[in-house]
């Protein structure tokens, strides 16, 4: 019985990019294409079958300690994006100030789509969303630089519209204007969730 169900939810690819050297920027360069292997795309600073933990896994990792990468994509979505910009009073949202690797344009309250769905192209290359990406201040400075004074103000603005991340789970192709469709785990919510987050 399968275990994933194709939803209705489509999207297109509108930006990809990719962030080559983290040491320097944060911001990522504009790309029309990128090549999705298992380790991800070739010359970004996430790439790789592995990586070191980083703060958002101190609850279960020390600091720098190897583990599986399934932090390979940072992906957003244009509606995400349009909503930060209005919150910190800018035109647009430039994907390349928060590093992103793709953005989407179609799915509705894209940053909460359950971990484990798949964003699968037409062609199948196909990309599995571990989960919710945290907003933090690092995107602040690279914003300043081309708006100045409104990069303090991304972390708030970017609470639950940070978008997610991703590992690839097919290899291939990726491009701009390819649509991807939304396949999401046939499950119920856990039940003890609720309880977990104090509601």
């Amino acid at each position: 019985m399968p275990a994933l169900v194709p939803t209705e939810f489509t999207a297109k690819i509108t930006w990809l990019g990719r962030v080559s050297d983290r040491a320097s920027t944060l911001r990522a360069e504009s790309l029309r294409e990128v090549m999705a292997t298992f380790a991800g795309v070739e010359g970004e600073e996430h790439a790789g079958l592995t990586r070191p933990s980083c703060s958002r896994v101190t609850s279960q990792y020390p600091k720098g300690t190897e583990i599986r990468n399934v932090r390979q994509f940072s992906i957003l979505s244009d509606e995400d994006l349009k909503a930060i910009a209005e919150r910190i009073g800018v035109e647009a949202v430039n994907p390349a100030w928060v590093g992103a690797s793709m953005v989407l344009q179609g799915i509705p309250d894209f940053t909460h789509v359950p971990p484990s769905s798949r964003l699968q192209t037409t062609l199948g290359t196909t990309l599995v969303v571990d989960m919710e990406n945290r907003p933090c201040h690092l995107p602040a400075k690279v914003i300043d630089e081309d708006a100045p004074g409104k990069g303090k103000a991304f972390k708030t603005a970017a609470k639950g519209r940070r978008g997610v991340t991703a590992w690839v789970e097919r290899e291939g192709v990726l491009r701009i204007g390819d649509t991807v469709t939304l396949h999401v785990p046939d499950q119920r919510l856990w039940s003890h969730m609720p309880a977990i987050r104090g509601a």
